[in-house]
């Protein structure tokens, strides 16, 4: 791994970011604004305008470098809030919670260096990896898997998509099929009377079985951490189904369509990614 250190790269040697001792897996992310190809002298000033203008982002309050790592076209990975701290790039708290985050310095298609070369493939699995050691899990994504988002861009995220492979290794192994079991059926209407009620306490009985199957499939879409995922359609699960009605995938809605209350469409777009059936 060629590791670029914060102090090697002129930030303070240690991140102020909280601490997060486990994720679920690494989300990878792009520039998404225009980048020029560069020698490799220039890539740190680079990563130091991008900790420079997360700083200077008031609105999202940002304690430093958004991303975990950032990888250059060369390979080199600078540390950015490094292993074990929660990234402030994955869209909302749950998410930032949820898993770490790795930055390719690369442009939207069009704005000049927009494809990965292989070398900064290898770069962006050292950092993968360099995270799986330090408490990421096995699970790999790019931003848009759970916000609604282009990041990090088509050419990388068909990358992503094929599982993060290191250039010219073997591609991961199929996935084994197994029998087919029934599956789980999620009534709306019980559904949307139990997102209605004001969020019970924890412990306290479930009001219908079908918001954990729905609580399971927003974890799996990346927009709700696995410990909220109670049973209970409280505050953290409104937010995250509200998420997924904002979303592409969920439907594109706005406004008051998007209010984290399930309607027909959006649940249906969810329990087809996600192996449920819906009943009215």
């Amino acid at each position: 791994m060629k590791l670029v250190t914060r102090s090697q790269w002129g930030a303070p040697a240690k991140s102020p970011a909280a601490d997060l001792r486990a994720a679920r897996g690494v989300k990878f992310h792009y520039l998404g604004s225009a980048y020029a190809s560069r020698s490799h002298d220039k890539c740190d000033e680079q990563v130091r305008a991008i900790r420079a203008a997360h700083l200077a982002n008031k609105k999202e309050g940002y304690v430093d470098v958004a991303y975990n790592f950032l990888v250059c076209e060369h390979g080199h990975v600078f540390e950015g809030r490094g292993v074990r701290k929660r990234t402030g790039a994955n869209g909302n708290q749950a998410l930032n919670l949820q898993d770490y985050a790795v930055c390719a310095l690369l442009a939207k298609k069009g704005g000049g260096l927009d494809e990965p070369t292989d070398a900064m493939l290898e770069g962006l699995a050292d950092a993968r990896q360099l995270l799986r050691e330090n408490g990421a899990g096995a699970w790999v994504g790019g931003h848009r898997d759970g916000h609604n988002t282009a990041c990090p861009g088509d050419a990388l995220y068909d990358w992503v998509k094929r599982g993060a492979p290191r250039p010219g290794g073997t591609p991961p192994p199929p996935v084994e099929t197994k029998p087919s079991t029934p599956k789980p059926v999620v009534d709306l209407s019980k559904l949307v009377a139990a997102a209605k009620l004001d969020p019970p306490k924890r412990g306290t009985p479930i009001s219908y079985y079908g918001v954990k199957t729905v609580e399971t499939a927003l974890v799996g879409e990346g927009l709700l951490h696995r410990e909220l995922a109670d049973g209970h359609y409280g505050t953290a699960t409104k937010t995250a189904y509200a998420a997924w009605q904002r979303s592409a995938a969920g439907g594109g809605f706005k406004g008051a369509d998007a209010d984290g209350i399930p309607g027909k469409e959006s649940l249906t777009r969810l329990g087809k990614r996600r192996g449920f059936t819906v009943t009215a």
